[in-house]
């Protein structure tokens, strides 16, 4: 399983909100680790739900400090919130309905659902507020 790693070219360079991503990077790895050892099937359930919702609470976080800041782009990227959480939850019920494993594929789509949203709008927010904090 590839393991999504803290370094600087995650960091949008605002603590608070580079501190939230390290706490999802850490979920993002348990259950890739928990799907990869066999753990059992609630086990890998209970941390899909809190990466949903640690992921929930990290985009009101974002939202918040936006408003706070007159961030630009807040519709686009309140919007990507909302397809990101969307797609998060449709990916956890499949998990809950088939009481399968998470496939591959499907960490590898868990990956890209944290690090593109990190690596796209995060970083403009970062840049954003950077000057304005």
């Amino acid at each position: 399983m590839k393991e999504l790693l803290w370094d600087k070219t995650l960091s949008v360079d605002v603590l608070e909100i580079d501190q939230d991503h390290r706490r999802l990077l850490e979920l993002f790895n348990r259950l890739g680790h928990a799907t990869e050892e066999g753990e059992p099937q609630a086990y890998i359930e209970a941390l899909m739900d809190e990466l949903i919702s640690c992921t929930a609470w990290h985009f009101q976080h974002e939202e918040r400090l936006m408003e706070k800041y007159d961030y630009p782009g807040l519709d686009e990227h309140r919007a990507e919130h909302q397809e990101l959480i969307s797609s998060g939850k449709a990916l956890q019920q499949q998990l809950q309905r088939s009481g399968a494993p998470l496939s591959a594929q499907e960490i590898e789509f868990l990956e890209h659902w944290l690090s593109a949203h990190i690596y796209g709008a995060d970083m403009a927010l970062g840049s954003h507020l950077a000057e304005v904090m």
